[in-house]
């Protein structure tokens, strides 16, 4: 039963020019001053969620975006200024980018966080997707093997650190502690300083690919997964969906389908589902100018990534238009009652799924657009939900 709704920011500022026939993305160099603007932004986007109920403000780690897409550098740092001007909604590291972190200082920064925000901040990694990101913090990405198995190596160093009072550690890349003498002894073992205060953990990671290894790899460290937001597609499909309840049952977790999972909707409201396609339009379009040259945009030819850095052949490409996403159901739009009804049927699709992220801050969209979209949904469409939490379960 969805019980909380929460809300991905991924960082952008407020754009002009947007749109298929706007600005190629490549060719955005924002002033300084605009690309910081993302903070008083996120002020803004997390006060008005809190007033109003929401669960979770999810945001992204990103480096080195002069676009102005994505321009959230460190989350824990930001998250621990927002939970001092809020007084309940919870921050989701969606994701700190683990291949660009030693593992030990991202699990002393999250554990600072979590004391500082009295358990308000949620764990998060992932393993990145920018070239010019992870290389540049001298990680790999384009080569995918050795990204995933340095990611999982600093999983696991990370882990040990937060469920063990004294650890060590070594494997290919990391060698924890370095068999040196310390103060009259040979270092064995070290100590996480501080350890979280929230134990265990409560770790996400986005499910992308959904291959079998990292679903497995997921359920062995019990970290739960985010189908959408961010770079993935929003929506999420039956057999992902499964695949996810049969990966937690091997490791002897039996969920109800959608257990352990938060599944990410770009939602726009409108009177009508027309005027609310027509409203988003262009953020859609935006949203495919950033991501398709990446790879999140499934289906696109190279005459059509080519298209995207031409404003004037990219309306012609036959790119992906939000009436698809309508109609694949990964973007809801409409008035408050239609948007509740299709939320209450992928209720019923997962019974397990209990917190859905609703994504209603898309490229280019500028800031009173947004706080306006969060306002008529944590008035007309939030409070069914989160009264459910209330209403007490009867016994069978």
């Amino acid at each position: 039963m969805i019980t909380k709704i929460g809300s991905l920011f991924a960082g952008n500022v407020d754009l002009d020019n947007i749109g298929l026939e706007g600005t190629p993305a490549n060719d955005r160099w924002l002033p300084d001053e605009q690309l910081a603007s993302v903070f008083d932004k996120c002020e803004a986007i997390a006060t008005t969620m809190d007033r109003l109920g929401y669960s979770t403000f999810w945001s992204a780690e990103h480096h080195f975006q002069r676009e102005g897409y994505e321009c959230v550098p460190n989350l824990l740092m930001l998250f621990v200024h927002l939970a001092h001007l809020t007084k309940q909604l919870n921050f989701g590291c969606g994701f700190n980018v683990a291949p660009m972190w030693h593992p030990l200082r991202l699990a002393e920064d999250y554990a600072t966080a979590d004391i500082l925000t009295n358990g308000r901040v949620k764990f998060g990694v992932g393993r990145g997707y920018h070239s010019r990101e992870v290389e540049s913090f001298d990680a790999p990405i384009l080569d995918q093997d050795a990204n995933r198995e340095l990611f999982e190596e600093q999983v696991e160093v990370m882990f040990k650190a937060f469920n063990q009072r004294s650890f060590s550690h070594h494997g290919k890349h990391y060698n924890i502690p370095p068999d040196v003498p310390y103060r009259g002894y040979d270092l064995k073992e070290i100590t996480l300083v501080p350890r979280p205060r929230t134990l265990p953990v409560e770790c996400w990671q986005p499910i992308v690919s959904a291959s079998p290894r990292a679903l497995d790899f997921m359920a062995k460290y019990g970290i739960k997964g985010m189908i959408g937001g961010g770079a993935a597609a929003g929506g999420a499909s039956d057999e992902v969906v499964k695949r996810w309840q049969e990966a937690l049952a091997k490791h002897g977790k039996e969920t109800q389908l959608g257990g352990d999972l938060i599944v990410g909707f770009s939602v726009q409201l409108a009177d009508t589902e027309q005027k609310a396609i027509d409203e988003a339009r262009v953020w859609g379009e935006e949203r495919i100018k950033m991501f398709g040259p990446l790879g999140f945009v499934p289906g696109l030819t190279a005459e059509q990534l080519e298209a995207l850095g031409d404003p004037k052949r990219a309306r012609g490409a036959g790119l992906p238009t939000i009436e698809d996403g309508v109609r694949s159901g990964s973007w809801f739009c409409g008035p408050p009652d239609a948007v509740t009804e299709k939320l209450m049927a992928i209720q019923d699709r997962y019974p397990g799924l209990e917190e859905i992220n609703i994504g209603v801050t898309n490229m280019g969209m500028p800031l009173k657009a947004t706080l306006e979209q969060l306002e008529w949904f944590g008035r007309d469409v939030l409070p069914k939900f989160t009264a459910q939490a209330q209403v007490p379960a009867t016994a069978d």
